[in-house]
């Protein structure tokens, strides 16, 4: 069995989470796909984030969901990592990078979505790369069966620290799983297997944690820093 690795928010071991350089870089390093973390501005701008606030390099931040994307974009965000000014990336941009880099697609929206964002988001998906391509994220179980009533089309995975009553309900809904390395054992992922459902790791970036990974036979093992090899 292959295992495909995704860079977890990018390559964002070494480039600043959830933006367009750390995007780039995942695919110039040869990871197999991609994960980021979808919010909606308060004008209905689609971005990718992983915390409700963007952090700006002045030391400044603002609520995503409160502000509007000019105010989002109007200043650049902390870049830890480079000296490249880097600003909010907009979930189509993501999108871009992934199709021109034929890339997997881990989309995990953070938060409760309405019906209209999962719909935005999704059609979005479809007219930039392909839903082949992608597997919708969620804490949210009503997030995951929403999007799929919506994209029956759209791979859709659970994303969860340890084993739940969510885990159980992914098998009756033909839903994937995305777990906590540490919550996982080989058990769950042989059920997952045998129901032809597959199973991802999160986050993995110790050669230990890496290794860990492949001994369990799993389907994607998402990464900030091992992008497409077994240890550094």
């Amino acid at each position: 069995m292959s295992t495909c690795f995704i860079a977890h928010r990018g390559y964002s071991g070494k480039y600043q989470e959830n933006t367009e350089e750390a995007f780039l870089e995942a695919v110039k390093h040869g990871s197999g796909g991609i994960e980021t973390d979808v919010r909606t501005t308060a004008d209905g701008v689609l971005v990718v984030n992983h915390n409700s606030t963007a952090v700006f390099e002045d030391g400044t931040e603002l609520e995503i969901a409160s502000s509007t994307y000019e105010q989002l974009t109007a200043k650049p965000l902390l870049n830890r990592f480079t000296d490249t000014k880097i600003y909010l990336c907009t979930f189509r941009r993501y999108l871009e990078i992934c199709r021109d880099g034929n890339m997997v697609c881990f989309i995990e929206f953070k938060g409760s979505f309405t019906d209209e964002m999962i719909h935005k988001a999704f059609t979005m998906t479809q007219e930039v790369y392909d839903l082949r391509m992608c597997e919708l994220q969620s804490f949210d179980f009503d997030n995951l069966v929403r999007a799929h009533e919506m994209f029956p089309d759209l791979k859709i995975m659970l994303t969860c620290g340890e084993h739940n009553e969510d885990v159980d309900r992914c098998l009756d809904y033909g839903f994937d799983i995305d777990m906590s390395y540490r919550g996982i054992d080989a058990e769950t992922v042989k059920t997952f297997h045998d129901a032809g459902l597959l199973v991802g790791l999160w986050t993995a970036n110790t050669k230990e944690a890496l290794d860990f990974c492949w001994n369990m036979n799993v389907d994607f093992i998402e990464s900030d820093v091992f992008a497409n090899e077994k240890g550094e």
